[in-house]
């Protein structure tokens, strides 16, 4: 079970984060850019956190890839760069969570958090974490672009099954 539903959750991951890049890009700069108070600060800012965290849990998953120092890192400055990192990293997580099996779920998995504490724990907690931590801040992201005056995405998981 745990295979198929995280890679399920894989694929979800990337058609929301699709839509709310869909509906940021219709923002203009000034406004996609500014600090409404959110824990980072703006649309720009949460998209950024959002590739940062998943930088940094797939580092510590495949052992390859980037891992920002700080999760408030803006790692693209630039909408298009910033999409097109993220569109990667989806890609990256697709990928990994297709080639895990039952047994690879049936041991802790070991990393350093941001201080370098050591922690273990069972893979289906740090993958779920990872997912619900994407769906907390791209929430947050909804509510920053609806309260800029724009129309935000319906992403609910149940609105993605539907689609087939």
């Amino acid at each position: 079970m745990f295979p198929a539903y995280f890679q399920r959750m894989a694929r979800y991951n990337r058609w929301a984060n699709g839509l709310i890049y869909d509906a940021a890009a219709k923002i203009p700069d000034e406004a996609y850019r500014r600090d409404v108070g959110a824990f980072f600060g703006s649309v720009h800012g949460t998209l950024n956190h959002l590739l940062a965290a998943d930088r940094i849990w797939l580092k510590r998953l495949t052992g390859e890839g980037e891992a920002p120092a700080r999760l408030d890192a803006v790692l693209f400055d630039d909408f298009g760069a910033l999409r097109d990192a993220r569109e990667t990293e989806d890609e990256r997580l697709l990928a990994w969570t297709g080639r895990l099996s039952p047994e690879d779920f049936e041991r802790d998995f070991s990393y350093r958090n941001m201080a370098g504490e050591i922690f273990a724990n069972p893979l289906d907690l740090i993958l779920g974490h990872v997912f619900n931590h994407q769906t907390h801040h791209r929430g947050q992201a909804h509510a920053i672009v609806g309260h800029l005056g724009f129309e935000p995405p319906s992403m609910d998981l149940v609105y993605f099954g539907r689609q087939g």
